[in-house]
């Protein structure tokens, strides 16, 4: 069976465990980061089928990431997870393939990721 793999890049450790467990208990094999660099680190070193992106990350923004990620492999999906809806009007978020508002609900995201990876 084939295993899609998912970086989930996030500062807040309990959102990230909360974003591991859940993905993880939909079959994703889930990897983290939790800034900037270890994200690109691991988005190119890892195989990986899409990423959810944090925008507000310490030492290099979520923006910075996102134009990184899309310069090495412009068909990852990407899906932008921020609290912050101000940031849908910045044009670089375009570059993302998904903007889903922070919720304690998974469900959209859960429904974005399916969808991006067309699963069912």
């Amino acid at each position: 069976m084939f295993e899609h793999r998912i970086l989930v890049v996030e500062d807040d450790p309990h959102l990230l465990d909360l974003y591991r467990m859940e993905l993880e208990d939909e079959g994703y094999k889930v990897f983290t980061a939790v800034d900037g660099p270890e994200a690109i680190l691991k988005a190119q070193t890892e195989s990986l089928n899409l990423v959810v992106l944090d925008i507000k990350l310490d030492k290099i923004g979520g923006l910075e990431v996102l134009k990184e990620i899309k310069k090495k492999d412009k068909e990852l999906p990407v899906i932008l997870n921020s609290a912050y809806e101000i940031y849908k009007m910045d044009f670089s978020t375009w570059l993302a393939d998904a903007y889903i508002m922070k919720s304690s609900n998974l469900d959209e995201l859960k429904g974005k990721i399916k969808e991006l990876l067309k699963i069912g």
